[in-house]
């Protein structure tokens, strides 16, 4: 045991030349540093709670039955061991001691030279009651079996309920948040209903079926010009998604919705894509935290008066013509190798360089053929060009070409044939106990 002892940390620095990084999160910050360092005389270790990467920017189709959890899931071990002098540690992280430089985990004590923190972000409820109780969030693989498993679930029930009123709040699938995520789940969630659904559940009158996308502003996908938005609007109009602007949640109840203007929705399936922040832990860590739990960091993305501590993707706070950079995966890419690249300056005794973001473009797909691209903060492409894009990039930005390949054939057969095959229940488990319970 004495291997996991504290005491037994030493310096990787008295052994060897080499320097120590240690980098904790898998996602894509995490990986995109490593795929810069491993160019230099380093040594990694990568730790993470999980022992897959996860290829956040299709979660929502895995929620809507379109995609397998192992389809946008890749081993991290596969992905590093082609890279010398990378180790990993499946490990949840506990604290970080910035002036001690150690990363303390459930595990063991890491001390490392130089630290690059690319831990993602959380759900934020915005201290909405019932939020954090009733919800289903979208941000893991197991968040998006839960969200899967709900919604089959209560086509299941709804088919043999003779109480009609339970059967319409069985039917109704509520979603919080029309940004890319919102849109994009109901888009695809829309399909699976009133395709897909619809022939496994001939006995169902459909017409009780509501899905509802409420955003708390006047216009969806906010950082997309207007007239992409519309076509969003409209779009999921024609696929029977009710899209209800400033619309705010006020309470989450069992079984309910209620809304600041005193309306209430009876559901026992709400989606939340409304917003993001970062670990409430790091308050207890020394970390410069702002208001929306994300670290600032100065424009070389080190943590102030830490000049050997990195922080990248959706937890580091920095802006870019007065307003923050989105939490979007292109910067969590390029503020990890960014990091990656201003370590190796350090070592070679150069001064960091400042981060700036190369904005190549945003975009949300709407269901089959239909999509918005806003490529450069130029150009803007709607239905089947943006999809094709859309698809395009996708692919080519997962990680395994097995991956590719299982994404490919299931897109390609759902194209081809109207059926998704991965809608099941599983693990199977009772209709939404802590709403039901308690309704």
């Amino acid at each position: 045991m004495g291997f996991y002892k504290r005491d037994k940390i030493r310096s990787y620095r008295r052994e060897n030349e080499r320097h120590r990084v240690v980098i904790v999160g898998a996602g894509f910050g995490g990986l995109w540093a490593i795929k810069t360092l491993t160019r230099y005389p380093v040594d990694i270790c990568l730790i993470d709670q999980n022992n897959y990467h996860t290829f956040f920017p299709l979660l929502y189709q895995v929620a809507a039955a379109e995609l397998e959890p192992e389809d946008i899931a890749y081993p991290v071990r596969s992905i590093v061991r082609g890279f010398p002098g990378v180790h990993f540690l499946l490990a949840k992280v506990n604290k970080i001691d910035l002036k001690a430089q150690i990363v303390e985990t459930d595990v063991r004590a890491v001390h490392y030279d130089f630290l690059i923190l690319a831990i993602g972000s959380v759900t934020h409820f915005f201290n909405i009651k019932g939020a954090s109780e009733y919800v289903y969030p979208l941000k893991t693989l197991e968040q998006a079996i839960d969200i899967r498993n709900q919604i089959l679930t209560c086509f299941e029930r709804a088919a043999y309920e003779p109480d009609e009123e339970l059967q319409k709040s069985l039917l109704t699938f509520v979603i919080v948040g029309g940004g890319s995520t919102g849109v994009e789940f109901a888009g695809t969630l829309a399909e699976l209903i009133y395709g897909h659904m619809r022939r496994d559940y001939s006995n169902l009158d459909f017409g009780k079926v509501r899905v509802i996308l409420l955003e708390a502003a006047g216009k969806l996908l906010p950082n997309l010009p207007d007239r992409l938005g519309n076509y969003a609007r409209e779009r999921l109009n024609k696929v029977k998604v009710e899209v209800r602007f400033n619309s705010k949640v006020s309470e989450v109840g069992p079984g309910e919705v209620k809304l600041t203007d005193g309306s209430v929705i009876r559901t026992y399936t709400t989606v939340w894509t409304a917003g993001v922040r970062g670990e409430p832990a790091l308050n207890s860590w020394g970390l410069p935290v702002a208001p929306n739990g994300k670290v600032a960091v100065l424009n070389t993305l080190q943590i102030p008066g830490h000049p050997n501590a990195y922080v990248a993707g959706d937890l580091a706070y920095l802006e870019e013509g007065g307003r923050p950079l989105p939490m979007v995966a292109p910067v969590a890419l390029q503020q990890g190798a960014a990091a990656g690249e201003n370590i190796v300056r350090q070592i070679s005794g150069k001064l960091p360089a400042s981060f700036h973001y190369n904005d190549q473009g945003i975009m949300a797909v709407i269901g089959r053929r239909a999509a918005v691209a806003y490529l450069f903060n130029r150009f803007g492409f709607t239905g089947f060009p943006a999809w094709i894009i859309w698809l395009g990039i996708h692919l080519f930005r997962l990680i395994g070409f097995r991956n590719r390949l299982l994404v490919l054939t299931n897109w390609a057969w759902d194209y081809i044939y109207y059926e998704r095959v991965v809608r099941l229940i599983l693990p199977a488990k009772p209709l939404s106990e802590k709403h039901m319970e308690e309704s």
